[in-house]
Parts: C-alpha cells; structure tokens; sequence
C-alpha cells in the first residue's frame, strides 16, 4: 500500500505540541540526542536491527530515500554503526534524519551536517560488517516499539512517534496549542505578565479548598 503524504502543517509542529495534544503518544528515550541544534525532523521510518553488525544499517540506507528517517536498533554500546561517510550519503539521498538507538562517531562532522542525527552517544570502535541484513521490521527503542512507515517528529526537545490514526487526532489540537503559545509569548514580549494569561492563583486556590481545578490559560 502506498503511504499517503505527510500533512505539510506538521513541519511547523514542535514535537511538545504534538506531546501535549496528546499525552499518550509514543516519546523515543530521551538519551537520544541531536549532533546538530534547531534542525526539525518529520518523515516515515524505515526501521533497522543492526544486530551490532554494519551490513543491516547500510540495507537500511540503501531503501532509504527523500523524506525518510532511517531508524536503527544497534545492538551494542560498545561500537558505533555510523560515522561520517555514512551519514553524508544519507544527506545526499535526502533523508530527513537518522535516528541510532546506539552509538556513532565522526561528530564534528556530524554536527555540521544539515540534517539531524539523534544517538545515545559516540565512541571511535566500529562494528564488523558480516551479518545478513534485517530492515522493515518492528524494532524496539528502549521501551518504545517502532513500525516501518510511521511518523516521526522531531526536534532539539526529542522525538514524537505516531501512526498516521495518531496524528489525524492529535493534529488540530497542536496546531491550536502551538498558536496560543505564540499568541501568549507575544503578549509577554509586549508588556503582559505570564499570570494575567493564566488561571494560577484561581487554580491554587481551588486547590487549597479541595475543589476540582485545572491549570489553564485564558487565551482561546
């Protein structure tokens, strides 16, 4: 089945909108880190287990193309699957990301590089390559289960999973956060004080007496 195109809206979405549009979606383990800063990721998985051997993450490279994020269950913390030649072609393929649950090398290309890498973290050992490949299947990041073709979102705060029945649900409503956030912080930068947006002293107050309450802005 062909996968239908990313909505265009969400590569204006901050992954904390998606989050709190709907706090039960999935959140990749927040050691995995970008090399570069202010780089947003939105494209569809194409997943990996590594097996800690370097013939599957190049499989996986090679079914890549535009758009995509490369996902990979490396398998070890002891070597790296990824290092700067690998990560260039993926920026010549037109990747939108790469996403290692697992370690890398080459970072200061890596950092300069104009498209996101997350890893848990580096090391200058490499894996072997003798292994036969496994690509497009579900893999497991740390204790979040990804599928091929799903959607990832990503930025410097971490990285949102969601199929495309989650995204239909939680996309209004991040939309109408991220607005009203812009809204609020423009009024603050104008002169309005944070408290006059927001029901705090109402909302403890509520609280001190044992009535139900939420916290919540008065901006729509």
């Amino acid at each position: 089945m062909t996968e239908r195109e990313i909505p265009s809206q969400v590569w204006q979405l901050d992954a904390a909108s998606l989050s709190d549009a709907n706090k039960g979606l999935r959140i990749l383990p927040r050691e995995l880190r970008a090399y570069s800063r202010g780089i947003r990721m939105v494209g569809r998985t194409v997943t990996v287990a590594a097996s800690a051997d370097l013939v599957p993450v190049l499989a996986g490279l090679d079914q890549c193309g535009a758009g995509d994020v490369l996902v990979v269950d490396a398998g070890t913390a002891e070597h790296a699957v990824l290092g700067e030649l690998f990560a260039t072609e993926a920026v010549r393929r037109g990747l939108a990301g790469v996403v290692v649950y697992g370690l890398c090398r080459d970072t200061a290309t890596l950092a300069q590089l104009p498209m996101p890498i997350y890893a848990l973290g580096t090391i200058p050992r490499a894996v072997g390559a003798s292994a036969l490949p496994v690509t497009q299947q579900a893999i497991r990041l740390g204790d979040v289960e990804v599928h091929p073709g799903e959607i990832l979102v990503g930025d410097d705060d971490g990285i949102v999973v969601l199929s495309d029945a989650e995204l239909d649900a939680a996309l209004e409503a991040a939309e109408a956060i991220q607005r009203r956030e812009g809204a609020i912080r423009s009024a603050m930068q104008n002169g309005t004080s944070l408290f006059e947006q927001l029901n705090f002293r109402e909302h403890v107050e509520s609280l001190q007496a044992g009535r139900p309450s939420s916290l919540a802005f008065r901006v729509p």
